[in-house]
């Protein structure tokens, strides 16, 4: 049967949960949960909600007469006076057992009898006023005080259920706080109205308003709403045996559970995004529904590789301190005067040699550097050259000797922090080293020389190059699949958004005997994973100094030439300092006589000359009727205007425009 959710959970006290009640009917939008303020407002027909506690939140007040209904605070001062009931009762024994009251209430039952009352010892008068004192089930009667009037004592008499008669329930003196009436199930079926002038003429019905916390299915947060929703709910507490609320966890939560819990079977409830930082094999089989194991989790340190730019593009390898491979330590190439200055911050005494010659310019005071020599990085000092004072490199020159001799100090070099070039480190080092030997010096270049016994495939040690980038703490959840228990991966849980939940599938392996596993200690990723991991554990990288803007020396060549006579004119002026030249009679108003042309074609031949290909001087156009005059004319400029002429008149003959 359904109830209103208010009723049902008025009925129920916390020694009676977990209730499982199941949503029929209510008020409702698109969705199955609304959260306003952290309060859950309203379900959908069908939901199954598992009561776990209630709180007494406030009291709803609803006056009968307008089913108007107000909420008044749980520790309301107020007080209020039960209503008498209008319908009266045929029998003591109608309204003993008919009545929702109890002996045990602490409202006494209160009546009065319209009519005389005759008894075994005594007859009462009409309007005599009587309280229930007990019952006696034996005798089938029930003993009652009778008031007899002011100033008289009062009596105890025996009065017989089966006594017949018109008896009304009668107004008490007692009062009731909203805390002592929602508490009592017995005062809750009353009507009561306050002790108030202003307020006693409204006939009231008072229920509690609890705050019910419970789950649902595919929710991880405890819901929390009111227990006056509009909605009806049934109880399926008896036929819910085989329900499980699934509570959806994310790595973090898993990572956040007691050790003792691990291992685990889960169950992908929600997948990776596809925008995620990884490139691996085993990212592409977190689909929804895919079962994994959780072996154990930790806090492994992590290390970020890169390979060189290529046409292929550049990548990058998430290496975990499990990786047993060797390596080599590799040169470094800088191609500026700041990449140099930044690498011997990290490599005192960093050693280089020059790959390509760089010419020396004078006004910008740069060197010139020769392919094959070599230098020793000293520090960075504020140095003077012709452009001014900027932040420069200092060098020395060393003497071309073998790798195994020291070579002697020759003359200080100044590099300035712009100056490009073309630089490669000087090593003499062949040892091979561990992964752990050499993250504490990063940044820097190596070549896998031995790969990791471990893996079948190492991925690394086809690369000529790597360079590590550094080290990172990432907490991780060792993982693998049903299918290959003991082939497992490292999953960063702060770079992998997933929802999975635990099921209760036993391990694929027999107690205490769990499988030895194999760890995929290397893992792409995007360049996405070297941004953000730049900026979690590298500074603020400073950019390398602009150079000084040069100042010519010589001004620039002005594009307007002025002649001495309008150089102090001034444009709109009335005034002109440099007057205009007199006017006399011998100048001529006419215009300068044109100039012959000289003739193109040599002295004593006959032949012609070449027509002009850009003007099309000459040349017949078909289908138009020129003059042959328009061709012999000495501005090439008006031959093309006659003949665009000519063509727009034929063209007008020719179309017909609508």
């Amino acid at each position: 049967m359904a109830f209103p959710l208010q009723e049902y959970i008025a009925s129920l006290d916390n020694a009676c949960l977990p209730k499982v009640l199941q949503v029929c009917s209510g008020v409702y939008f698109q969705g199955s949960v609304y959260e306003i303020s952290g309060n859950e407002v309203c379900f959908s027909t069908g939901d199954i909600i598992k009561v776990t506690s209630l709180k007494l939140s406030s009291v709803c007040c609803e006056d009968v007469s307008n089913n108007e209904r107000f909420e008044i605070p749980i520790n309301h001062t107020g007080l209020l006076k039960v209503i008498p009931e209008e319908t009266p009762y045929s029998t003591v024994e109608e309204l003993v057992r008919l009545r929702p009251l109890g002996l045990d209430s602490s409202l006494h039952v209160t009546f009065t009898s319209r009519s005389k009352l005759a008894l075994a010892d005594i007859t009462l008068g009409a309007g005599s006023v009587l309280t229930l004192l007990s019952v006696v089930e034996k005798d089938e009667l029930c003993r009652c005080r009778v008031h007899l009037g002011p100033g008289q004592a009062s009596a105890e008499v025996e009065v017989p259920l089966g006594t017949r008669g018109e008896f009304y329930m009668h107004e008490g003196e007692e009062r009731f706080t909203p805390m002592e009436i929602v508490t009592s199930p017995h005062l809750r079926s009353q009507r009561f109205h306050f002790d108030n002038a202003a307020m006693c003429k409204r006939t009231l019905v008072l229920s509690p308003i609890y705050q019910i916390h419970a789950i649902m299915s595919m929710r991880k947060n405890i819901l929390c709403f009111p227990s006056s929703l509009a909605v009806d709910v049934v109880d399926i507490t008896d036929k819910c045996e085989d329900i499980n609320f699934v509570t959806p966890l994310s790595l973090p939560d898993v990572h956040s559970q007691e050790d003792q819990t691990f291992p685990m079977v889960v169950e992908v409830l929600e997948g990776p995004d596809t925008r995620t930082m990884f490139k691996c094999s085993w990212l592409a089989q977190l689909q929804k529904g895919t079962r994994l194991i959780f072996h154990q989790k930790a806090t492994s340190h992590m290390t970020l590789m890169s390979t060189l730019k290529s046409r292929k593009g550049q990548q990058y390898f998430l290496v975990s301190k499990q990786y047993a491979a060797r390596f080599r330590r590799r040169p470094r190439g800088f191609d500026s005067a700041y990449k140099l200055y930044m690498a011997s911050t990290q490599t005192p005494g960093l050693r280089v040699s020059i790959t390509r010659d760089c010419e020396e310019v004078e006004e910008e005071g740069l060197p010139g550097l020769s392919v094959g020599e070599r230098l020793e990085v000293i520090g960075c000092q504020k140095v003077e050259l012709p452009c001014g004072h900027v932040d420069a490199v200092v060098c020395q020159r060393l003497e071309d000797m073998d790798d195994d001799e020291e070579g002697e100090k020759l003359d200080h070099i100044y590099l300035p922090l712009y100056m490009e070039g073309h630089f490669v480190e000087l090593l003499a080092d062949t040892k091979k080293y561990t992964l752990d030997e050499l993250v504490e010096k990063v940044p820097m270049d190596v070549k896998v020389v031995s790969r990791d016994p471990e893996l079948e495939s190492d991925p690394l040690v086809e690369f000529p190059s790597l360079r590590i980038e550094g080290g990172i703490l990432e907490p991780t959840i060792q993982a693998s699949f049903l299918h290959t228990p003991d082939r497992c991966f490292e999953m960063p849980i702060q770079r992998i958004c997933m929802t999975v939940y635990c099921t209760q599938q036993p391990l694929p392996w027999p107690p205490n005997q769990a499988p030895k596993c194999t760890v995929d200690c290397v893992t792409e990723v995007t360049d996405k994973f070297l941004y953000q991991f730049q900026k979690e554990t590298l500074a603020p990288v400073i950019p390398p100094p602009r150079p000084p803007k040069w100042k010519l020396s010589t001004p620039k060549t002005s594009k307007t030439f002025l002649t001495k006579d309008f150089d102090d004119m001034t444009l709109g002026s009335k005034r002109i300092s440099s007057p205009l030249p007199a006017t006399t009679a011998n100048v001529s108003h006419l215009p300068p006589p044109l100039t012959p042309r000289k003739s193109a074609t040599p002295q004593g031949s006959a032949a012609r000359a070449m027509p002009n290909t850009y003007v099309g001087v000459g040349t017949k156009v078909t289908g138009l009727d020129c003059d042959e005059e328009a061709n012999d004319s000495d501005n090439p400029y008006e031959q093309v205007d006659d003949l665009f002429a000519v063509v727009l008149k034929k063209a007008e003959k020719t179309f017909t425009f609508i």
